[in-house]
């Protein structure tokens, strides 16, 4: 069993931080949806740092996610083939050879390129409002339900950004680099 580097990078972008991003979301998601209660108010200190905690981890989630993507793996992607060379090893020259693939380059690339940046931006600005307001942001609904759009968006970009970035490994791999063995 072995991998490329250029592989262990992409699983490592995808199902590494983007795949633990988007399911923290679910987490972020049930505790801002999350009614409140009277006991609340004695746990709203915990629950506060619990909710802050939780979105800076996930804002690093993303940042490494978007930044893997755009300073590790796209440059592999985009990289223009030597004449007569297998386009194989180049996945951008590869999905733009054909019609039937073309698509996926145009639609996918065009929004992990662009709009997957909204899920950093957002969620980094949603741990910026709970690490200002903390426990205030149980008491505020309309802060709090702002908070949970930002974190929807965020999910949601990152959720097509995800189903892109794992139909344009199907059809163009970013693969080579050193093999590396996992099993002899």
């Amino acid at each position: 069993m072995e991998i490329t580097m250029r592989g262990l990078w992409t699983m490592l972008h995808g199902m590494g931080f983007g795949a633990l991003y988007l399911m923290a979301c679910s987490g972020a998601i049930v505790e801002l949806t999350r009614p409140a209660v009277q006991s609340d108010v004695e746990q709203s200190e915990g629950r506060g740092r619990f909710l802050r905690n939780w979105l800076v981890a996930m804002a690093v989630l993303a940042w490494l996610t978007a930044l893997s993507g755009t300073y590790i793996l796209y440059p592999w992607y985009r990289a223009v083939p030597p004449a007569g060379a297998s386009l194989t090893a180049y996945p951008q020259a590869l999905l733009k050879s054909s019609a039937s693939t073309a698509a996926w380059h145009a639609v996918g690339m065009e929004w992990k390129e662009h709009v997957a940046w909204l899920v950093p931006i957002c969620i980094t600005m949603a741990a910026a409002v709970a690490a200002k307001y903390g426990r205030g942001l149980r008491r505020t609904h309309q802060l709090r339900s702002a908070v949970l759009a930002f974190v929807l968006v965020s999910f949601c970009a990152a959720g097509v950004a995800g189903f892109f970035g794992a139909m344009l490994n199907k059809h163009a791999p970013v693969e080579g680099g050193r093999v590396i063995h996992l099993l002899p």
